[in-house]
């Protein structure tokens, strides 16, 4: 029994029945670190030993590249949890809740339909045709009895996912023990698929979809090729 002196502590909000899954492709985490240690070190490199226009003209495309190495290497992730989609593609963050998502297609890329028809694509989650064909062999050896469980490995932990999601990258061929073996990020594709189903009628995963663009990305990189152009055309 509670009295004026005593009152009741206040309601609490409910915590997030998830972290969010994260899904990046290691393979373009790696491409990326090695793009970026090229070009700075032939970028200080020409600034520091260049001459006349040569270290401004350097500056001008690292303020150029950087950026667009980093979108489309180490920024590209797709963050999912119970009430939504957040798909952080080169220039764009895209947020869907389940409850707006019509499908996720496999295809020659990955992509999420929304239930306005508006479709968007995984840059994450690249799609591997040799993956699959390599998956699709190993399988057909497991069903014709040939010794095919002899290098299947068990499904990889999480690459540099979250401790509820992630893939490893370079599209490798994953087996189940319980399922057929699969292109690794289209069992990534099955997951999202189960969550959406799972989560697409609760209240929390209604709402909108919106859609922003990644300035951080695009004013440096619009920056860099005005300077760019300016000092060409000045000659």
């Amino acid at each position: 029994m509670t009295t004026p002196d005593d009152p009741s502590p206040a309601p609490q909000p409910p915590a997030p029945l998830s972290k969010d899954r994260i899904y990046r492709s290691p393979a373009g985490i790696a491409g990326g670190v090695l793009l970026l240690a090229i070009v700075g070190w032939l970028g200080i490199d020409a600034i520091v030993a260049g001459r006349g226009r040569t270290p401004w003209l350097a500056l001008a495309t690292l303020i150029l590249l950087v950026p667009l190495v980093v979108a489309f290497t180490l920024r590209p992730a797709v963050l999912a949890n119970e009430d939504r989609l957040r798909i952080r593609n080169p220039f764009r963050v895209i947020v869907v809740p389940w409850g707006q998502v019509a499908s996720l297609r496999s295809g020659y890329s990955n992509e999420v339909v929304a239930t306005s028809g508006t479709k968007y694509q995984l840059w994450a989650i690249p799609v591997s045709l040799r993956a699959r064909k390599k998956a699709a062999r190993r399988q057909a050896r497991v069903a014709a009895g040939d010794g095919g469980r002899a290098g299947l490995g068990g499904r990889s932990g999480g690459g540099f996912g979250g401790p509820l999601g992630g893939f490893s990258g370079g599209g490798r061929a994953q087996s189940d023990p319980d399922g057929p073996a699969r292109a690794e990020t289209d069992k990534v594709m099955d997951d999202l698929r189960e969550l959406r189903e799972a989560r697409e009628k609760e209240e929390s995963a209604q709402g909108e979809v919106t859609v922003r663009w990644a300035w951080e990305v695009v004013a440096p990189a619009v920056a860099g090729a005005v300077l760019l152009g300016i000092l060409l055309a000045v000659g």
